[in-house]
């Protein structure tokens, strides 16, 4: 849950709490957040236990895309903008697609490659534009 909040974010909210609510009622609204927090994640998985025990073997079938996007989470563009840049080869990008070349234009990303790679442009020269994308 706190994997995006950091120690300083964690430190500022308590001091704006402790001006907003003061030293008295800080603990107990801190209480009840976490009281609050506990029985949000208890219904959560209730729900999922739930889900699980009607739908079987499908409710693993729903939650694989949801899995997809978490893989995007951890995406670097960087990485993924020097790989195609830099690299000549395909090389395996996130969930097992390819990206690479001047094929790798960003486009298919999570995605597997259908067409022929790109020929490379020369230097000075235009890439072609297609009007009904824009």
């Amino acid at each position: 849950m706190f994997d995006s909040i950091g120690w300083a974010e964690i430190l500022v909210l308590l001091v704006v709490g402790l001006f907003v609510l003061g030293p008295e009622r800080l603990p107990g609204a801190a209480a009840w957040l976490g009281r609050a927090i506990r029985q949000v994640r208890e219904y959560a998985t209730g729900a999922r236990d739930q889900l699980r025990n009607e739908l079987g073997p499908e409710f693993d079938e729903l939650r694989r895309p949801l899995e997809d996007l978490r893989g995007l989470r951890d995406f670097n563009p960087r990485t993924a903008v020097r790989r195609t840049l830099f690299e000549d080869g395909p090389a395996p990008g996130q969930n097992g697609s390819t990206t690479g070349g001047a094929a790798g234009n960003g486009a298919g990303i999570g995605s597997q490659a259908t067409g022929p790679a790109a020929p490379r442009l020369a230097p000075g020269e235009r890439p072609p534009i297609d009007p009904d994308a824009t």
